[in-house]
């Protein structure tokens, strides 16, 4: 299931693991079973994700990915179950200090899927609002994970206005300092405006697409909202092959070697079918 394939090209192609459930560890029965990297990070399931987490690390850009955003098109794809699998690959490195922020003000699901006792305690939207909480005085440790989780908190009337507050970027330049990675699950991009104000403040974004069921149109959509030097792969989430289970497909986004790089409309054509 999901080996490395594709030639190789200046943008690389890969396979990796999203939402196949896992039988829990000891100590983590109240996890989501579909956290592969959390529950069984043994598992040949949770391999798939330190694959994109080693593409990720070895990209020869030059430019750090610190802060991570992931987003979909549509609700339902499955981006905060992949946000927490990656997450969960890049903190099996135990000297690694990874951050989790659920950024959905809206549908925050992050904290209910992590089981923790008090998802909607104080969290990301009550920094924002209140200029004197730092990041270390609401992020959440989840034991006996090494993974720091920042939660939606209580949720706002207006979650656009306090999105759009430059006190986000300060809260993410506080996190920076604190933390190697910091993966951020934002709303979905068609039905509310929220994830273009975050992607003002992230190095790069991870657009999932639920395999056979996301339409064509709305992943072209989706990727013409974003700017596309952030956008750095695509993640088919769901896909049924042969031999493979459920497992996803990851794209990375931009050119192939000796063409043109071209708009979202083209990659999304190639990538969404």
């Amino acid at each position: 299931m999901g080996e490395f394939v594709g030639a190789e090209t200046d943008h690389k192609v890969g396979w990796i693991a999203t939402s196949r459930p896992a039988s829990p560890a000891g100590g983590l029965r109240r996890l989501d079973p579909h956290l592969v990297s959390l529950v069984a990070p043994a598992s040949f399931e949770a391999e798939h994700y330190r694959t994109l987490r080693a593409r990720l690390e070895s990209r020869q850009e030059g430019k750090a990915l610190q802060i991570l955003a992931v987003t979909s098109a549509a609700v339902g794809d499955g981006k905060t179950t992949t946000a927490i699998n990656l997450a969960g690959a890049l903190a099996q490195a135990r000297e690694a200090r990874v951050l989790l922020v659920d950024a959905d003000l809206r549908r925050p699901s992050v904290g209910l899927q992590l089981g923790l006792e008090d998802p909607r305690g104080a969290g990301l939207a009550d920094a924002i609002l209140d200029q004197e909480r730092s990041i270390e005085s609401v992020v959440l440790r989840r034991l006996p994970l090494n993974l720091a989780v920042l939660t939606a908190g209580r949720l706002p009337p207006a979650p656009y206005e306090v999105l759009k507050s430059p006190r986000l970027g300060a809260l993410f330049d506080e996190a920076r300092r604190h933390f190697d990675y910091i993966v951020v699950d934002t709303p979905p991009l068609i039905p509310v405006p929220d994830c273009r104000l975050i992607a003002r403040w992230v190095d790069g974004l991870l657009m999932v697409v639920g395999a056979h069921r996301t339409p064509r149109k709305l992943v072209e959509e989706g990727l013409n909202l974003l700017d596309p030097a952030k956008v750095i792969g695509l993640v088919f989430n769901g896909d049924q092959r042969p031999y493979s289970g459920y497992y996803g497909y990851y794209h990375a986004y931009g050119s192939r070697p000796g063409r043109p790089r071209r708009g979202a409309r083209a990659a999304a054509r190639d990538t969404a079918g």
